[in-house]
């Protein structure tokens, strides 16, 4: 027989779910409040600054909620931010009992939550679905711990790893599956971040495309040392709801700059290495203080080779088509340099799903899984 706090929790977990792309600089969150073992309400985060996931529930259920069992992803907060502690609403309810998913790993909560709802006297279980929890919420666990976003490497290529042939001539690799899963990738991450050479290459619009125009837009980032992107750029001259940062040296043309910041564009000086690249931490650390919990890194070749060579990146999502392009063509990654391939950047497969002929094979770097032991 399946035990009920996980079939709730579940519940609790697709709640969350709806929440994805929605939140930052906040988790993901559901709850669920249950009496005599049936659902009397749902509720979800929506929004950073929007009632909480147990607001919502609670107020759905109203008087019946005294004596419920509430069911929740993430611990309840305790503190006052832009909305009220939840356990004080909580404790005001009458709940009885809560089941909590994750302990929250945010200094102000850890665990204080969960004491302080004992303390009133109402029964407390930790632990549920744990592992499915974080899973949801790796992004907010990155910035809560790191002030760093979630870095997500997304790349398009054939079966010998290449994302372009040899001259750079755009073309679709993947099919129209795959793209239209890329679309729901971008509609739940905060920024996505591409490289001068793809930017001038492509003309991207790295906006969010999917069926009845909804989604939301990710803030755009293009790392432009020398600001060579044009105020013409599609990025820039297009209707979207989020803006275009561009990244550049400190040394950069005030008057280049001050023409794109004309088109729409928000140019950020920051360090750069002894290569003359902007420095990638840099950008994480800025795209951090935006409170941007994730980013999608789609390329190019030299862009995936940096943030991999600085052990940057945290999950990889590579979508491969059914065909070869062979080694003059452009690869997924630039030279790594490595001696050997105990040296290589090596990640836990998590999933493999297919679209059509297309393989979507994921996973996530142990350094990344490790920071979840909080």
């Amino acid at each position: 027989m399946t035990d009920p706090d996980l079939l709730f929790m579940k519940q609790a977990l697709r709640e969350a779910k709806k929440g994805l792309g929605r939140t930052s600089p906040n988790p993901c969150v559901g709850a669920v409040v249950v009496k005599n073992e049936k659902v009397i309400s749902t509720g979800y985060h929506r929004k950073a600054g929007s009632p909480h996931a147990e607001v919502h529930a609670l107020q759905a259920a109203g008087d019946d909620a005294r004596g419920s069992t509430l069911y929740v992803t993430l611990e309840p907060c305790n503190h006052t931010g832009k909305t009220p502690p939840c356990t004080h609403a909580i404790v005001k309810s009458g709940i009885s009992r809560v089941v909590v998913g994750m302990i929250d790993p945010n200094p102000l909560v850890a665990g204080t939550g969960c004491d302080f709802l004992e303390l009133q006297n109402i029964e407390v279980k930790r632990g549920v679905l744990t592992k499915e929890c974080q899973e949801i919420n790796r992004p907010f666990i990155k910035h809560i711990t790191t002030g760093k976003p979630w870095v997500i490497l997304k790349a398009g290529c054939s079966l010998d790893g290449r994302i372009a042939v040899a001259s750079g001539q755009s073309g679709w690799i993947t099919n129209e599956k795959s793209r239209h899963a890329v679309h729901r990738m971008r509609d739940k991450v905060d920024a996505i971040l591409v490289g001068i050479g793809t930017a001038l290459q492509d003309n991207p619009s790295l906006t969010t495309r999917l069926p009845g125009k909804k989604g939301h837009d990710p803030l755009r980032v293009v790392l432009d040392s020398h600001l060579r992107l044009t105020p013409g750029a599609a990025m820039l001259t297009q209707y979207s709801g989020n803006e275009t940062w561009i990244f550049c040296s400190t040394g950069h043309d005030k008057r280049k700059a001050a023409a794109l910041e004309q088109a729409g564009a928000r140019v950020i000086p920051v360090r750069c290495n002894e290569k003359g690249s902007v420095d990638l931490s840099a950008v994480l650390e800025e795209l951090g203080r935006a409170q941007k919990n994730s980013l999608l890194v789609e390329g190019g070749s030299h862009i995936h080779g940096s943030f991999l060579r600085e052990d940057l990146v945290d999950q990889v999502s590579l979508f491969m088509a059914p065909l070869f392009l062979g080694s003059d063509a452009i690869p997924v990654v630039d030279s790594m340099g490595l001696e050997s391939v105990q040296n290589g950047k090596r990640f836990s497969t998590t999933r493999i799903r297919r679209f059509g002929s297309d393989v979507l094979v994921e996973g996530i770097f142990q350094g990344s899984l490790a920071r979840e032991e909080y």
